[in-house]
């Protein structure tokens, strides 16, 4: 997977609000595939904010 501009990707708080969950919930995400993480290991994480505005938007429908 290519990795998305970086005026995209989002801190991990940031990604929380953006989706209406908490922080440790987006950490279980990741761990389950659900949505990726971009970064390097034991580094600060990163999100997609197109990825979480699609996963948003499923979640309220």
């Amino acid at each position: 997977m290519t990795r998305p501009p970086s005026h995209r990707l989002v801190p991990t708080k940031v990604a929380a609000l953006a989706v209406g969950v908490s922080e440790a919930t987006i950490r279980q995400w990741v761990c389950r595939g659900k949505i990726t993480r971009y970064g390097a290991p034991r580094r600060r994480s990163q999100f997609d904010i197109e990825e979480l505005t699609e996963i948003a938007l499923r979640r309220r429908s």
